[in-house]
């Protein structure tokens, strides 16, 4: 059986299961929504807020294939 980190293992799949950053995913969700994504975003913050689970849902809710 592979061991994996338990942070990997619950990580949230959408922007619904991210707690915390309520205004982050409402923006991002609105932009998706309504398709008005900005060419970048800069995602900033100490370590442990969820700058790389957003970049991953942001990626995945885009169609990103490596997301």
């Amino acid at each position: 059986m592979a061991y994996t980190v338990f942070a990997r293992k619950y990580r949230p799949q959408s922007f619904a299961d991210v707690v915390g950053q309520e205004h982050v995913t409402r923006t991002l969700s609105n932009a998706i929504e309504t398709d008005r994504v900005a060419h970048a975003f800069l995602f900033t913050g100490v370590r442990g807020v969820g700058k790389t689970t957003s970049a991953r849902i942001l990626a995945k809710a885009l169609n990103c294939e490596k997301g």
